[in-house]
């Protein structure tokens, strides 16, 4: 993901900061205003607001709903690819052979082969990487000052270092000079793959029916790699994304219109149950209660903000999870899982592991 432990208070609130900033003002104009300025006609009827806020609750659950099947669409396909890629392993482990060879290899160099295929499939999973992670116009976690700010010292390699970089060891530079002139590089990778596969089945490396099995292992790989770049690359529909961020603004702006006139009234009952107390000995405390009464409008704005930070921030949880390749702290993890996966293969087919690279350490309890 880049998947996030646990959130607490703290973090929540530090994201959402900003808004609650917001909030807090649009709040206190009304309030100063009402009860201030005593601007009485100042009020909006609560019942039409309910109807906006209910209505809203369906849409914000409509929209979190298809944003969490998004994202779990995406960690599965690459659930697949891991699948995938073990069985590729064991499949260029095993198949790979000098039993109907016309010309037999050592076994160094049946291993060179084994691993310039393992080596290519790491390449094909990094050019895949640096393609779900290119922004896109409607990805909104590089211009949003609150994700940037959350995700400020966190490296994302796919921004860090080039493609060209993170191939460089990993296929040869005849291979690296093909893949990277091509526009979409993970199939050059895949299609590499075919070539040689189909020269080792010519010379008898690879028997008929296992070089079927294994053209149709990279026949699943483009099918996983097809259903990744299908949520990368159409998103959620934008009409309903926008209309969501302009009805939650809507709805946050009328609120304490609605509200503040509710809270006054409730306030007039406490002074006139107060002022029946008349007849009785009365005190500090019934003067303080009479005093809470008379500005009861004022908590106004500690409801108003909660209630609007709620609505909000369910609004933006889906944002930032309708986008999973996005790079920011809810998304898969494709970084670490691409690092585990090729951890996994290359000592699969017994690579040196001194060669063989460190998982991914997660950062400030983020992995990537």
């Amino acid at each position: 993901m880049l998947t996030r432990r646990n959130y607490s208070v703290k973090e929540m609130l530090g994201w959402t900061r900003r808004y609650i900033f917001i909030f807090v003002i649009l709040s206190l104009i009304p309030v100063l205003l009402y009860s201030g300025l005593k601007w009485y006609w100042l009020h909006l009827p609560w019942l039409p607001i309910g109807l906006v806020g209910t209505a809203l609750a369906f849409i914000i659950s409509f929209k979190n709903n298809a944003s969490y099947g998004r994202l779990w669409e995406a960690r599965k396909i690459w659930g697949g690819i891991v699948n995938a890629s073990r069985s590729f392993a064991i499949m260029v482990n095993d198949f790979i052979t000098n039993e109907r060879a016309k010309n037999n290899y050592s076994e160094d160099e049946l291993f060179k082969i084994r691993k310039q295929l393992i080596m290519r499939h790491v390449a094909w999973m990094t050019s895949l990487r640096h393609a779900l992670r290119t922004p896109k116009p409607w990805e909104l976690s590089n211009v949003n000052k609150s994700d940037r700010e959350y995700m400020k010292g966190i490296k994302i390699s796919e921004r860090d270092f080039e493609l060209s970089e993170e191939l460089e060891g990993y296929v040869t530079v005849a291979d690296k000079q093909y893949i990277l002139s091509k526009k979409n590089k993970q199939t050059a990778c895949i299609n590499l793959q075919s070539k040689q596969l189909r020269n080792l089945k010519e010379s008898g490396h690879i028997w008929e029916f296992s070089f079927l099995e294994m053209e149709q292992m990279m026949v699943e790989l483009f099918t996983l790699q097809g259903k990744a770049e299908r949520i990368k690359n159409f998103p959620y529909p934008r009409q309903f994304a926008t209309l969501n961020r302009f009805f939650i603004w809507i709805f946050v702006f009328l609120l304490p219109y609605g509200m503040m006139h509710e809270f006054d009234k409730i306030g007039q009952e406490v002074v006139e149950l107060v002022l029946s107390w008349r007849p009785y000995p009365t005190g500090g405390f019934h003067h303080i209660i009479e005093l809470i009464g008379r500005n009861f409008v004022w908590f106004t704005i500690p409801f108003s903000v909660i209630i609007s930070w709620i609505f909000h921030t369910m609004e933006r949880i889906g944002e930032v999870s309708e986008n999973p390749f996005e790079g920011i702290a809810n998304d898969v993890p494709i970084t670490t899982m691409a690092r585990g996966i090729e951890i996994d293969i290359r000592q699969m087919i017994g690579d040196d592991d001194s060669e063989i690279p460190q998982p991914i350490s997660d950062q400030n309890g983020i992995q990537m």
